[in-house]
Parts: structure tokens; C-alpha cells; sequence
């Protein structure tokens, strides 16, 4: 989607900026590409450089309840000083890397309702101005996609995924916010386990798999059991994927955690003085899928039902506009 913005701080008679991505998604760690696109104003401007800012839309947990809004995860300047002539246009290719523990927005096309942008701000004379944000998509890395097929082989229902603005404990997780996927369980489960969240911590070499159950209360029951797994990126082909992540899962829902006890490896901490971390009884604001898909990956997963969504994408979008052009005002 190509978006045009006139600058405002400029005032009428400034050039104007479009950003287009290449099609398709991308992954963690991958190349993102595309042109940044400018038509020069009514007299000549310099340009004093072009940064690319991705912006992720993110919970927060805290003692009021809960919030959200945009957060910026990294920028990158595609280019540097040169003047605009009065009335010309100018293209700007870019080839930049992904974080590699950018969200994952879809999973075999389906959306799963993460929001994430490419926003372009251009310096002209001092002055700053950031245009409309470029809706990027991110698809799964293979050790991702084979974890998550394995849970719909299982039979786990999908029900929503969120970014949640916190750190996950003890772990090496370099962005502010960090991904949950939210899955219901399989009717084998189903008696001991009343959801669990899947964490994505991914790198160079290799990815983080952290799993938190909600237990089902009882006698014996301590509450919520956190494991972590570590596949290599190399290690995904040839193994049993839905037999591994079933181990992982019995060990979840045999395990058993003191009350009171100090956050294990893999707790997410929340962002703020919050109590810790507070669990989701179905799907938050815009990270569900959209309403009426009938599985993540059909006819591969089919047993990853989606859940009904509130999709807020376009109000995520709209409303950072807004508050841009409150800013320029």
C-alpha cells in the first residue's frame, strides 16, 4: 500500500513522500525492501536524511489496568543529505534487516491480528516530519511454523496473540515487548490445562521457545508452569515435531509451582509496579484473527480454530495519524 503525506510542517508548497515495500511478508531476520518516493514543492529543499521507524502496537500491564499504544523498535537511516530540486521527483531504495524477535503477524496467510508498521520521517531544513505508517507483514521462521503446526496437530485451538510490553526473565531478549501467542487446549489436556502462551525469543543461531500454562485450579494445584526449549535454526528438518511439543506439554501439565515462588526462567515480567503477570481470558483488543477464518494453516493445522476478533488495525493506523497532526498543530 503506497501512502502519500503532504508535509505539514513544511506548509503547502513542501514536497511529498511515499513508501512502498516490496510485497509479501518477511521474516525475522530477513530483509525488508522497498523505495521511499519524493516529489519535490514549490521551491528547492534539502534533505537532510530519510529514517525508516518500525512502530508495533503493544499492551501494557500496570496497576491501573491495562493500556495501549505505538512503540518504536528500531529505525534506520536509508539515506543521507542531498537537495530537492523545486518539482522533481527522487526514488530511494532501501534493504534493511529485521530484528530477529520482530512479531509474527501471520501464519500460513492468516492474520493473527498483530499490528506492526514501517513509519518514513524525512528532515528537510531543520524541520522533522513523519509520514503515514506502512502496514508491514512478518510470517513465521521455520523452527516457528513447525512448533505452532505441531500444536494444531495436537489439537490446540488458536484463540488470540498480543505484544505484551515487559521482558521475559532471565532471558537475552533485546526488543521491549515480546510476543504471545494465546492456545486453548486439546481435549486431552483440556482437564489439567486451561490455556497456554507461546513465546517466541529468536536469534542468529537459534530460537527460544518459552511455554506458560494456566493450570486448572485444584488441591494440588500451584498455578501457572513455565518451560523453556531451544531449537537451532538448522534442527527443524527430519524431526517429530508433534511428538516433541506433546513431551513438552505433559511436562507443563505435570509440573507444579510453589505459591509465592521467585519468577522462574522464561516468567514474563510485566512493564511497570504491577503485580507480575496477569493472564488473558480470551482475545484482546485487535490480536485475534479475523472473524471467520476457519483454522491457521487449513488442511495443515486443522485444528487451530480461530477465534472471533475485534480487528483495530485501522484504528491503530488512524489513529497515529491523528496525533501527528495534533503534533504539527
Amino acid at each position: 500500500m503506497v501512502f502519500k503525506k503532504l508535509l505539514g510542517s513544511l506548509g503547502v508548497g513542501g514536497p511529498t513522500v511515499d513508501t512502498v515495500l516490496e510485497p509479501g511478508a518477511v521474516m525475522p531476520g530477513g530483509s525488508l525492501s522497498g523505495q521511499v518516493r519524493l516529489k519535490g514543492g514549490g521551491t528547492d529543499f534539502t534533505v537532510e536524511h530519510i529514517t525508516l521507524e518500525l512502530v508495533a502496537h503493544v499492551e501494557a500491564e500496570h496497576e491501573e489496568g491495562e493500556s495501549e499504544g505505538a512503540v518504536a523498535f528500531d529505525r534506520f537511516t536509508v539515506s543521507g543529505g542531498f537537495v530537492l530540486a523545486e518539482g522533481a521527483e527522487h526514488t530511494v531504495p532501501f534493504s534493511v534487516t529485521l530484528p530477529w524477535e520482530t512479531p509474527v503477524t501471520e501464519l500460513y496467510g492468516q492474520d493473527l491480528g498483530i499490528v506492526l508498521g514501517v513509519r518514513t520521517e524525512l528532515s528537510v531544513a531543520g524541520a522533522r516530519d513523519k509520514g503515514d505508517l506502512d502496514r508491514l507483514t512478518v510470517g513465521p521462521l521455520p523452527a516457528q511454523e513447525a512448533v505452532l503446526e505441531a500444536f494444531g496437530r495436537l489439537g490446540f485451538g488458536f484463540r488470540s496473540a498480543d505484544l505484551e510490553l515487559g521482558h521475559i526473565h532471565g532471558s537475552g531478549q533485546r526488543l521491549p515487548f515480546y510476543q504471545e501467542i494465546e492456545l486453548s487446549p486439546s481435549p486431552r489436556y483440556a482437564d489439567r490445562i486451561s490455556e497456554i502462551e507461546v513465546t517466541f525469543l529468536a536469534g542468529a543461531d537459534g530460537l527460544d521457545v518459552v511455554l506458560e500454562a494456566d493450570k486448572r485450579g485444584g488441591l494440588f494445584s500451584g498455578g501457572d508452569a513455565v518451560s523453556r526449549f531451544t531449537i537451532g535454526h538448522h534442527e527443524v528438518q527430519g524431526r517429530d515435531w508433534a511428538t516433541e511439543v506433546d513431551g513438552w506439554v505433559q511436562a507443563l501439565a505435570e509440573a507444579r509451582s510453589a505459591h509465592g515462588a521467585p519468577a522462574a526462567y522464561g516468567a514474563p515480567e510485566s512493564h511497570g509496579p504491577g503485580d507480575g503477570h496477569a493472564h488473558h481470558s480470551g482475545p484482546g483488543l485487535g490480536t485475534a484473527v479475523a472473524a471467520g477464518a476457519a483454522g491457521v494453516a487449513v488442511g495443515v493445522v486443522g485444528g487451530m480454530v480461530a477465534a472471533e476478533v475485534v480487528d483495530e488495525v485501522g484504528d491503530f493506523f488512524e489513529g497515529d495519524e491523528e496525533e501527528d497532526e495534533g503534533d504539527e498543530g
